[in-house]
């Protein structure tokens, strides 16, 4: 197994990892360890090119370095990606060659469950590093943190409604939901048990098929829902997909999910304050997964009550946000992130 450092004027270090014997190519990306190791989870996918892997693993590094500010954790922003697709190319020995790749940095990252791995696939990686987290079993085994991070999305969604309407009740509103992955289909249960209508597409359409049955849900076509006529879009797939194409086609006047680094630019946050759609900034809204997982890094033995103060705390940090944007007349991402850059400024200026 080779490790290779690729230059970066962004990141502390972002790790070309390669072991032919396994056929692993993957890449690990510290942001920053200014508030602690950096955590984030591993995502595998069958990018098209390398360069693809990069971006994505760079924006989503530093997109957790904001996540776990703004969560409060004492935990710095990494990411890693494994360039192969998890149907067909999964095997023990790639997830082993990995934990040794993590293994090697002593440290500094700690890795997770993302799109394509599950808390089995950790406990593989697992066999070679400590630094691993999203375990199934064991002392402080958090799991699959997929129902924790749907929790804070609903809340944020509740949240946000609140700051638009007056009221957090979304009895007989309607949701546009992209992605029923795990996260997407626990937030859609919590959602149809609030009382709202979904209207859902996925990738995969035996998924939309189930989401129909179980969640009374209107299906449409992937690309249809960005013009639905919805009180809320909620985007729980890939990044990106607020940008120049898609917001002119919103119908809607909440924005708020779980995706990953879902604005392309930060442009993009300005586009939809012009537009009068209100956006609940996605590091914040989506904290509940990593806040899950901490409990396992930091060893907290109370991980229940952990959960939930913190989930509250992060509830209160969305409000004091959408609060200040409102105030000020600007998106609720430029808060957002002028929150975090103060929270990480603070250690600094202490020094």
């Amino acid at each position: 197994m080779t490790m290779t450092l690729i230059p970066s004027s962004t990141h502390e270090a972002i790790h070309r990892v390669e072991d032919p014997d396994s056929g692993l190519l993957g890449l690990i990306a510290i942001h920053s360890t200014q508030l602690g190791p950096a955590a984030g989870g591993l995502r595998m996918r069958p990018y098209e090119t390398f360069e693809a892997a990069l971006e994505d693993v760079s924006r989503l590094s530093a997109g957790m370095t904001y996540k776990n500010a703004a969560a409060g954790l004492p935990l710095g922003g990494g990411k890693a990606v494994i360039i192969a697709d998890p149907a067909t190319q999964k095997t023990p020995d790639l997830l082993r060659a990995f934990g040794r790749a993590i293994e090697s940095l002593k440290g500094q990252y700690f890795t997770a469950e993302d799109m394509g791995v599950s808390p089995e696939d950790m406990s593989v990686i697992g066999e070679e590093t400590a630094y691993v987290a999203g375990l199934p079993a064991g002392e402080f085994a958090s799991g699959d943190p997929s129902p924790i991070t749907a929790r804070g999305i609903f809340n944020a969604i509740r949240t946000t409604h609140a700051a638009r309407h007056g009221s957090s009740d979304l009895t007989g509103r309607s949701v546009s939901l992209q992605g029923l992955g795990h996260v997407g289909w626990h937030l859609a249960g919590l959602l149809r048990q609030a009382g709202a209508n979904l209207i859902v597409t996925d990738i995969d359409p035996v998924r939309v098929a189930a989401a129909v049955k179980a969640f009374d849900a209107t299906p449409v076509a992937l690309d249809a829902i960005y013009g639905v006529e919805a009180d809320i879009f909620a985007p729980c797939a890939i990044g990106g997909i607020l940008n120049q194409q898609t917001i002119p086609q919103l119908r809607t006047s909440i924005v708020a999910g779980g995706a990953n680094n879902q604005l392309a630019t930060p442009e993009d946050a300005k586009a939809l304050h012009a537009r009068g759609i209100l956006y609940a900034p996605d590091f914040v809204a989506n904290g509940g997964g990593i806040i899950n997982v901490a409990t396992e890094i930091l060893k907290i033995s109370d991980r229940s009550r952990f959960v939930d103060e913190k989930l509250a705390a992060l509830d209160q940090t969305m409000i004091r946000i959408l609060t200040e944007a409102k105030a000020q007349n600007v998106s609720p991402d430029t808060v957002a992130v002028a929150t975090v850059d103060r929270m990480m400024a603070a250690p600094q200026a202490a020094e």
